[in-house]
C-alpha cells in the first residue's frame, strides 16, 4: 500500500473510532437522562401515593372475609373507581358529594383480563349505612367511601379489595396532561362546563377530546340513559389506557402524576400501585365491559333505575368467578324446578362472555 493511501485509510479508521465514541457516549448520556427522569419520577409518584393514601376505618365489609391481604398481580384482585361530583368551583367536600360515575374493576392475572363494570348511578339499590333502599349515587352522601364500598360489595355480593376516589379536576387534568383521547362522540349537545359558568359544545365524530369535553361527554346522560352513559365512560377510560401506553405518553408522565395530586383518595399504599405495572408485562390485558340492564321507574314519582334482578345475579356470578370465589358459573337453582323424573340435578353453566357488552 503506497504512504498516501495508508495516510488516507488512517484517517478514515480515526473518523470511524471517534463516530463510534461519540454514538457511545450519546448512548450513555441518554440513559443516565431517562434513569434520572424515571428516579424523578419514582420520587414524585411515591409523594403523590402518601398524599392520596385514605384507608377506610372500621369497615365490616365482605373484604373481611378474607383470611390475608391480597397481593396485585398475584391474586385476583377488585379495585371500585368512584368519581364524585365534586370540583374547586363546587367545594363541597366529600360529605356533601354524590358518586356520578361507579365502575368496578376486577382483574386475573392469570387470565390477564379485566372484566369493567358500570354501575348505573341512579340504581336502586339497598343502602347498608342508612338501612334502606335509594339511589347508590347518594350512599357516599350519606357515609361516604365507606358507604359506597359497603353498598357496591352488597349489590354485588363481592368483596371490594381497594378503591380509587377522584373529583371533576382529577379526571380533567389527567385527560389534559396525556394530550387528550380519540373517541368517537355520538351526538352533537350542548353541556355545561364544570370548570366555570360556562358551555361545552360537543360535536359528533371521532375526534381528539381535551379534559373539560371529555368530563362533559362522560357525564351527559340527556339524550339517551343512564347505561349509554356507563358505556361512555368505558370507551373514555379505555381511551386513556391507550393513550397512556403510547411512546408518546412517556414523557408525559411526570404530568400525570402532578394532575393527580391531591384530587384522588385511595386505600392503595406505593407499593401496591407499583404491583399493578405487572399487568402491562408483555401487552395490556384484555378489557371485558359489562352493563347493569334495567328500567326506568318512575312509579314513586321520583326517578330510579331498577336493576333487573335476573341480569344482576348474572352479572354477580360472572365477577365472582373471574375473582376465583366460585368454581364455576353455575347458579343455583330450586331444587324442584332442577330435578329431572329420574331425580338427578339439572345445572345451567352461564359462559363468562354471555350477557357482556363489549365496546
Amino acid at each position: 500500500m503506497k504512504r498516501k493511501e495508508y495516510k488516507k485509510a488512517k484517517r478514515k479508521s480515526s473518523k470511524t473510532r471517534l463516530v463510534l465514541k461519540i454514538g457511545l457516549v450519546l448512548t450513555i448520556a441518554a440513559f443516565l437522562t431517562i434513569a434520572a427522569y424515571g428516579v424523578t419520577l419514582h420520587k414524585k409518584a411515591e409523594l403523590a401515593a402518601d398524599r392520596a393514601y385514605e384507608p377506610i376505618q372500621d369497615r365490616a365489609g365482605r373484604s373481611t372475609v378474607k383470611e390475608s391481604k391480597v397481593q396485585p398481580a398475584k391474586d385476583n384482585v377488585s379495585v371500585l373507581l368512584i368519581g364524585v361530583d365534586d370540583s374547586d368551583d363546587r367545594q363541597q367536600g366529600d360529605s356533601n358529594s354524590r358518586a356520578d360515575a361507579l365502575l368496578l374493576a376486577t382483574l386475573n392475572p392469570k387470565q390477564k383480563t379485566v372484566k369493567l363494570l358500570s354501575i348505573p348511578r341512579d340504581s336502586y339499590v339497598y343502602i347498608p349505612e342508612v338501612d334502606y333502599k335509594d339511589k347508590i349515587t347518594h350512599a357516599n352522601a350519606y357515609g361516604g367511601t365507606k358507604a359506597t364500598i359497603e353498598t357496591v360489595e352488597e349489590m354485588l355480593d363481592i368483596p371490594i379489595d381497594y378503591y380509587l376516589k377522584a373529583n371533576f379536576n382529577a379526571f380533567i387534568d389527567v385527560v389534559d396532561a396525556l394530550g387528550g383521547v380519540e373517541v368517537d362522540v355520538p351526538y352533537e349537545r350542548i353541556e355545561k362546563d364544570e370548570t366555570d359558568a360556562g358551555t361545552i359544545h360537543l360535536m359528533p365524530g371521532l375526534q381528539v377530546l381535551d379534559g373539560r369535553h371529555a368530563l362533559a361527554l362522560a357525564r351527559t346522560r340527556k339524550l339517551d340513559n343512564d347505561i349509554e352513559r356507563g358505556k361512555r365512560q368505558q370507551m373514555i377510560i379505555q381511551a386513556m389506557m391507550d393513550q397512556a401506553k403510547s411512546p408518546a405518553a412517556i414523557t408525559k408522565f411526570g404530568d400525570v402524576i402532578d394532575a393527580l395530586g391531591d384530587n384522588i383518595k385511595t386505600d392503595m399504599q406505593y407499593k401496591e400501585m407499583l404491583s399493578f405495572l405487572e399487568y402491562a408485562k408483555g401487552g395490556m390485558p384484555s378489557v371485558d365491559t359489562l352493563t347493569l340492564e334495567g328500567d326506568d321507574d318512575w312509579s314513586t314519582g321520583v326517578y330510579y333505575w331498577k336493576l333487573n334482578d335476573e341480569d344482576l345475579q348474572q352479572k354477580q356470578l360472572i365477577l365472582q368467578s373471574h375473582l376465583g370465589l366460585i368454581s364455576s358459573l353455575a347458579p343455583k337453582v330450586d331444587d324442584e324446578a332442577s330435578s329431572d323424573s329420574e331425580g338427578s340435578t339439572n345445572r345451567v353453566v352461564i359462559s363468562p362472555s354471555e350477557g357482556t357488552d363489549v365496546n
